[in-house]
């Protein structure tokens, strides 16, 4: 397949979800055990089950039983009929808007956390579209860090937006960080496992820098799930001058202080510092001990349609990446943005957005 190349100039059901009124059925080759279940009886298992876990529903002729005040709106009914996810996933989103005005429901940004792997992960959802994004943020990286202008700048109305903190980032502590020589393939099975959990079952992913890379990982892993991919700011192996790059930035008091406070506001100097330094040493030892390669081997199992993006300014990731990246993945598109940094999709969010999203509705 001819794969293009395009400069980009930056200008400034399962089911239907259901409370019955008065009673449930019970399927009929039950019936003569169970005969009916009571609605006082159904309001007592969904207040207990609403105590344990979002993620546990009661499942009775193909309905799924929740909290009663929740109504099932079009937008939820037209996201099941898609089949990309389970129903429990939107009314786990809906039982935490529960409190909200009817008016903030698409709009609000709302936190969430599953165990997965052992691990309280943090995670927050946004938006009421049929398609699900997976945002997987940079070295370090938070929810709100690395997307607040994804979270309140997409269109709503088509995309629903979950944007992860991998372990040991952001709200996901505790635990503490650690940084294994793999630390990269345990994020995308972090991820893996999170959208299991979630019962999403075909995504986009939107990764910047590491989590271009955990997203590229994920996509090579489990191809089924992810449909389309886009990475910015990533690579799938480090060269001498990467890792030299890296060791001029390991100080963050070097840092400006624009750069700096907002990693600092969320962990504290003190562990923002021990864990970048960590992270330079743990991209180091990818360049030691596997003589660079992160994952490039993996690239020819990605078969999702992937939007490469590159700021030609950016001073961590030279031009040699996603052209790499361009000539490895199938059904990939390369774009340049001329002005463009490290962190692109920030400086220009409305240019990354519109573009992200004319992409991803090809």
């Amino acid at each position: 397949m001819t794969r293009t190349r395009v400069r980009f100039l930056p200008v400034t059901s399962l089911c239907v979800l259901s409370v019955w009124k008065t009673k449930v059925d019970i399927y009929r080759r039950y019936r003569p055990t169970f005969c009916m279940v009571s609605l006082n009886m159904s309001r007592r298992i969904t207040k207990f089950l609403g105590t344990c876990t979002y993620r546990r529903f009661i499942v009775i002729k193909n309905h799924v039983n929740v909290v009663p005040e929740i109504k099932t709106s079009i937008q939820t009914r037209r996201q099941l009929a898609t089949g990309n996810v389970d129903p429990g996933f939107f009314a786990k989103m809906q039982q935490a808007r529960t409190k909200l005005a009817d008016a903030d429901k698409q709009s609000a940004i709302v936190s969430h956390k599953e165990k997965v792997n052992g691990m309280d992960i943090h995670f927050e959802t946004t938006g009421d579209g049929q398609e699900i994004l997976l945002l997987l943020p940079g070295a370090l990286g938070s929810t709100r860090t690395d997307f607040e202008k994804q979270l309140t700048g997409f269109n709503k109305s088509d995309y629903t937006l979950v944007a992860m903190d991998p372990q040991g980032y952001g709200r996901s502590i505790p635990p503490e960080r650690t940084w294994p020589l793999e630390y990269l393939q345990r994020d995308a099975d972090d991820a893996l496992q999170l959208c299991k959990t979630l019962g999403l079952r075909k995504i986009s992913v939107l990764g910047w820098s590491d989590g271009g890379n955990t997203g590229m990982i994920l996509a090579a892993k489990e191809p089924a799930l992810v449909s389309k991919l886009v990475v910015w700011g990533a690579n799938a192996y480090f060269t001498e001058q990467d890792i030299n790059a890296f060791e001029k930035i390991r100080d963050i008091s070097s840092w400006s202080d624009r750069m700096r406070e907002p990693f600092v506001k969320v962990y504290g100097e003190e562990y923002f510092q021990k864990h970048w330094s960590k992270w330079v040493d743990a991209c180091q030892a990818y360049y030691n001990d596997r003589e660079g390669n992160i994952f490039m081997d993996d690239l020819k199992n990605i078969t999702a349609k992937t939007l490469i993006i590159h700021g030609v300014k950016d001073a961590l990731v030279e031009q040699e990446h996603p052209d790499y990246l361009h000539a490895n993945i199938k059904c990939s598109e390369l774009f340049l943005m001329p002005e463009g940094k490290h962190n692109l999709h920030i400086r220009y969010s409305k240019e990354f957005n519109s573009l992200v999203e004319e992409f991803l509705k090809k």
